[in-house]
C-alpha cells in the first residue's frame, strides 16, 4: 500500500519550477492514473496447489478377475487422476497479476485410464462355464437311452483357463475359457463301446405277388465322432441354460432297406434249390444245424459280391448258442461245439452249384459222410468249413441281385437252401462223378468210456471207404445251346474206420 500511496504523492511534482507547472497542468487537464504495485508470494501458491493435489490425486486401478473353484470375483477398474500444479500455478498468476475482483480459478485434473478397464465380461462366462455340471447322454443302436456321463463343476473348474490379452491400443483383457482336451482319452476310449454295426433288411420273396417281405428291420451303423462331439461340448460349456450335451454320431446307412422292391434289384424267380437230409442225427446236431440256418435266411448278394459262408455264420461257441455235438477233427469224429454246421454249408453249396454261380473255395469232408448221400444226391457233393480256415465262397456273377432264404423241414429232416434272382439263360448240367482209387473202410477201433456199463457198447463213428471224386459241372446258354463254362469239383476222401467204445475191462 505505501508503494502505491508514493506513486500517487509524486503525481504532480517535479524536481524543476518550470517542469512542476507543467506537470500540474498536464495533471488538471488530463487527470493521472496510478497503477498499484502488487507482491505476490507465488511460493506460497504452490505450496496450496500442492496441497490439493494430495486430496485430488490418485492412481488407476486395473480391473481385476479371480476364480476360486467355483467363486468368481472381480474389481471394478478406476480411472487415476493428476492435478496440474504448473498449469494452476499459471492460473492463479493470471489471476493476481490482472487484479482480478476474484472469483473461482478451474483447476486442471488429467486422468490416467486403467490398463485392464473391464472384467465383468469375462467373469460373466466364467460363471457361465462353472453354473452346473456337463451331461453326455446317447441311445444305443435300438433307441433305448444310454449313459449319462457327468463332468461335475469341480472338474470344469480344474479345467478352467483365463489368461490376460494385449490389445492392438496396449491395453488389457481377460479371456476365460475351458481346456476340454483331457476328455479326448475318455471319448475315444467310450467310441468302441458305442459302435452299431450297419443292419441290411432281411426278406422273404413272395412269389404270389412277386414282392420282397421285410421279416427283420433294417438298421444304420454308426460310429461316434469325437472331434463333433468336443466341439457340442465346448459350445454347451458356455451356456448356463442347455448343460445336457447328445453325442454326435457319423451314420451308415444299410444297403438293403425295406423300401426296396424285387424288381428294382431284379429278384423275379427261384433259380435254384439245394437240399439235404439229416435223418437220424443226434438232437444237439439238428439244433446247430437250425441255429446255423438261420444266420442266412433273408440275405441279399449284390451283382459281383463275393458270399462268404464264415461272414455270414460269425462265431461257433456256446455264447452264441451252439451245443456240442459230433464233429470231423483229424482222423476221427470227436465231440466238439457245433457239430452239424458242415451240414448247412453242403447244402449252400448244392444251391450254388445248381445256380451256376462261380464257386471261389470249397472244401470236401475227410470222410465220405452218409448224410450227404442219400436222396439222389451223388458223392462229392458236399463243403466243409472250419472257422476261420476253411470257408465256403462263391461270386455272384450275374447281373442280378440273390436273395437267400433257408428254411428246415423237421417232419422230413430236410434242409434248404432258395435261391430267388433271375436266369440269366443258364442251364446247369451236373455230370456223373468220376470215383478213382476206392480204398477199403479201417478195421474198427474200440476205445474206453469209463461211463458204459458192463456188457455195453456204443459205436461213435462209423467205417467208410477212401475215394477220389471228381465231379463236372457244365454250364450251357440256352438260347444258343453253347457251352459256357466247365467247372471241375475234386474231393479225396480218406479212408474211415467205425469206432466202438466200451466199459473199461470190456471186449
Amino acid at each position: 500500500v505505501d508503494s502505491t500511496l508514493e506513486g500517487a504523492f509524486a503525481a504532480g511534482r517535479r524536481d524543476t519550477l518550470i517542469g512542476q507547472i507543467t506537470a500540474q497542468l498536464l495533471l488538471w487537464l488530463n487527470g493521472a492514473s496510478i497503477a498499484p504495485v502488487i507482491r505476490y508470494d507465488q511460493g506460497a501458491a504452490v505450496a496450496l496447489v500442492r496441497q490439493i493435489a494430495t486430496e485430488v490425486n490418485q492412481q488407476p486401478v486395473d480391473a481385476l478377475l479371480s476364480v476360486e473353484g467355483a467363486n468368481v470375483q472381480t474389481v471394478t477398474a478406476q480411472s487415476g487422476r493428476a492435478l496440474d500444479v504448473n498449469a494452476a500455478i499459471n492460473r492463479i498468476d493470471q489471476a493476481i497479476l490482472g487484479q482480478s475482483a476474484g472469483g473461482e480459478i478451474a483447476l486442471i485434473i488429467n486422468e490416467t485410464p486403467p490398463i485392464a478397464w473391464n472384467a465383468d465380461s469375462a467373469a460373466e462366462q466364467a460363471r457361465a462355464i462353472l453354473s452346473a455340471p456337463l451331461t453326455l447322454v446317447a441311445e444305443d443302436g435300438d433307441g433305448r437311452p444310454i449313459g449319462p456321463w457327468t463332468v461335475s463343476v469341480e472338474q470344469l473348474a480344474a479345467l478352467l483357463r483365463v489368461e490376460t490379452i494385449t490389445n492392438d491400443d496396449g491395453t488389457l483383457r481377460y479371456e476365460v475359457g475351458v481346456d476340454l482336451e483331457p476328455y479326448r482319452a475318455s471319448l475315444e476310449a467310450l467310441a468302441s463301446g458305442l459302435i452299431v454295426t450297419s443292419r441290411d433288411a432281411r426278406f422273404h420273396y413272395r412269389p404270389e405277388t412277386a414282392s420282397l417281405e421285410a421279416f427283420l428291420p433294417s438298421r444304420a451303423g454308426r460310429t461316434l465322432n469325437v472331434e463333433q462331439t468336443m466341439a457340442r461340448m465346448a459350445s454347451a460349456v458356455l451356456d448356463p441354460n442347455n448343460r445336457i450335451v447328445p453325442l454326435v454320431f457319423d451314420y451308415v446307412q444299410p444297403r438293403y432297406h425295406e423300401g426296396l422292391t424285387a424288381a428294382e434289384l431284379g429278384i423275379t424267380e427261384l433259380v435254384s434249390t439245394g437240399r439235404s437230409f439229416y435223418a437220424g442225427s443226434t438232437r444237439a446236431r439238428i439244433e446247430n444245424i437250425a441255429l446255423s440256418l438261420s444266420r442266412f435266411d433273408g440275405i441279399i448278394i449284390a451283382p459281383g459280391e463275393t458270399f462268404s459262408f464264415n461272414e455270414y455264420l460269425g462265431d461257433i461257441s456256446p455264447e452264441d448258442g451252439y451245443v456240442a455235438s459230433a464233429v470231423i477233427v483229424g482222423n476221427r469224429t470227436v465231440e466238439g461245439v457245433g457239430g452239424g454246421v458242415c451240414q448247412t454249408s453242403t447244402t449252400a453249396f448244392r444251391a450254388a452249384f445248381y445256380a451256376g454261380y462261380q464257386i471261389m473255395e470249397r472244401h470236401a469232408h475227410g470222410y465220405r459222410v452218409g448224410f450227404y448221400e442219400n436222396d439222389g444226391e451223388v458223392v462229392g457233393m458236399d463243403a466243409a468249413i472250419y472257422t476261420p480256415d476253411l470257408d465256403f465262397r462263391f461270386i455272384n456273377n450275374t447281373d442280378y441281385h440273390l436273395l437267400i432264404e433257408t428254411e428246415i423241414f423237421p417232419q422230413r429232416s430236410e434242409v434248404q437252401f432258395r435261391f430267388y434272382s433271375t436266369n440269366p439263360g443258364w442251364r446247369v448240367v451236373r455230370q456223373q462223378p468220376e470215383i478213382t482209387n476206392v480204398r477199403p473202410p479201417l478195421p474198427t477201433r474200440t476205445e474206453v468210456n469209463n461211463q458204459l456199463a458192463p456188457g455195453q457198447s456204443l459205436q461213435v463213428d462209423w467205417g467208410a471207404e477212401g475215394a477220389e471224386v471228381r465231379l463236372t459241372r457244365v454250364i450251357i446258354d440256352v438260347a444258343s445251346g453253347n457251352e459256357l463254362r466247365r467247372d471241375l469239383f475234386y474231393s479225396n476222401y480218406q479212408p474211415w474206420g467205425a469206432i466202438v467204445q466200451v466199459p473199461p475191462g470190456g471186449a
